[in-house]
């Protein structure tokens, strides 16, 4: 982890943090340990540097900068190998099992990483991997149960009910960790949340299915109001009996315009979102000069915001929608709108600044609430498109959508190890508005939330994809 010493402020206005030097690499990191306790990429990112409980000691490890470094990547390499296999199989075999599995996977990890720690860093790599191949498959099996559960006027308040979640849980998760760490020591971080997620493993068989129909629990009115609403294409083409002779049309998918819209915004999208993920405590760290407690109290409230935000979002535009003053396309592109502009705007203006420190957190707040939009917008757009691929497109898309999150700190770190001035941000702000300006004239003017043919038909039948 990287200390940053105290700087000179020059004047009132304009706070400008000293160079970074060898002394400032701490290589007895008590913080990664938890880091290392994640499910999912937003925790990945966000660990080691929202939460630095200035009561906890140096850890018992020592491990090189280098070595921490290889512990936080090794998680995406798994990551990035099981997307788009994990897609295939949730929606070839089952993706409530495929979950399940999954989840299974990182539980184990998660209670072998301490004993992994104590006996050799390859160990702690191998258990971030196969953590990784579990968090993988998670967004594609969620996209596929949505496309069999969620009524399409309900899919954007649905959908950011349950992409939202990974939010409000690394929230939670982070706080808890410190209280954890603190009080019964850093090992029963990981204990006590593999505990947790066995818990919510098994009210997950219990309670989930693949499709309604499954369910023993569901009502007579409420699985014909879903099957209804979904139509006969998505009855007919997912009968089991089906899946054994489905075909992806990859052409005709490679060829379709939407598909690359919803790629274009996913990876432009990521790309701010990682950077706010990872560089906003370490922007107010070292720019704003926040101590510590201060860096987790204001790093943690705009991902709270955002949950709330995110669903309330979902809510309206699915009136809006259901009341027919818009249609699906422009839900969708409101949503990326929403998503991405303020954004833009708050970035360009945390340029301008400099150290007035309420206005830089209360612009940082509001660029991270209106991300939450993005789970009604291009997050969910996969299945208006393509329902019966949903799974396949999402794994797609979410692997260029994760390369931003491991090239933008890269990027940022090189930045600001050279200068970590301002200016140095302002390059960092200018690049991500840059991002975003994509994402909003390709998104806009070639998104769409209309089914698209080569969904309706089976692959051999589609001769001109849209």
């Amino acid at each position: 982890m990287m200390q940053v010493k105290n700087a000179t402020v020059i004047h009132d206005e304009i706070c400008e943090p000293s160079p970074l030097n060898d002394t400032d690499l701490d290589v007895r990191n008590p913080y990664l340990l938890l880091t290392l306790n994640n499910t999912g990429p937003y925790q990945a990112f966000s660990d080691l540097q929202s939460y630095h409980p200035p009561t906890i000691q140096d850890g018992p490890f020592v491990w090189s900068p280098h070595t921490q470094g290889m512990m936080l990547s090794s998680y995406f390499w798994g990551y990035l190998i099981a997307m788009f296999p994990g897609s295939q199989m949730a929606e070839v075999i089952s993706a409530k099992w495929v979950f399940f599995f999954a989840v299974a996977l990182n539980i184990i990890c998660t209670l072998a990483t301490p004993i992994s720690c104590y006996t050799h860093d390859s160990l702690v790599y191998l258990m971030r991997i196969l953590e990784g191949i579990g968090g993988g498959v998670t967004f594609p099996t969620t996209h596929v149960l949505l496309a069999h559960w969620a009524p399409p006027i309900e899919r954007s308040f649905i959908g950011s009910i349950a992409f939202s979640g990974t939010i409000l849980g690394t929230v939670i998760s982070n706080l808890l960790s410190g209280v954890i760490a603190i009080e019964l020591g850093w090992e029963w971080v990981f204990y006590i949340m593999g505990i947790l997620s066995t818990i919510w493993l098994i009210l997950w068989v219990i309670f989930v299915t693949d499709k309604p129909r499954e369910l023993k629990f569901i009502g007579k009115k409420e699985l014909e109001m879903i099957e209804t609403s979904l139509g006969e294409s998505t009855t007919v083409r997912n009968r089991r009996k089906d899946k054994k002779k489905r075909k992806v049309p990859w052409l005709a998918i490679i060829s379709s315009v939407p598909f690359w819209a919803i790629l274009v915004a996913h990876t432009c999208s990521n790309w701010a979102f990682y950077m706010l993920l990872v560089n906003m405590p370490i922007f107010m760290k070292t720019v704003l000069k926040f101590n510590m407690s201060e860096v987790t109290l204001y790093s943690s409230i705009p991902y709270f915001t955002m949950w709330i935000f995110s669903i309330a979002v979902g809510q309206s535009l699915d009136t809006l929608r259901r009341k027919k003053i818009i249609n699906t396309t422009w839900t969708r592109k409101i949503a990326t709108l929403i998503a991405s502009v303020p954004v833009a705007v708050c970035l360009v203006a945390l340029s301008f600044v400099k150290c007035q420190k309420i206005l830089a957190v209360i612009l940082l707040t509001i660029a991270l609430t209106a991300m939450g939009a993005m789970y009604s917008g291009f997050m969910t757009n996969h299945i208006d498109v393509a329902n019966n691929y949903a799974g396949t497109l999402m794994g797609m898309t979410n692997t260029f959508g994760t390369v931003p999150g491991i090239v933008g700190p890269l990027f940022v770190g090189a930045m600001i190890n050279v200068d970590p001035s301002m200016t140095s941000w302002k390059i960092i702000f200018y690049v991500t508005t840059a991002f975003l300006a994509v994402e909003i004239l390709i998104y806009t003017w070639l998104g769409s939330g209309e089914e698209q043919r080569w969904n309706k038909k089976r692959p051999e039948q589609v001769d001109v994809p849209l």
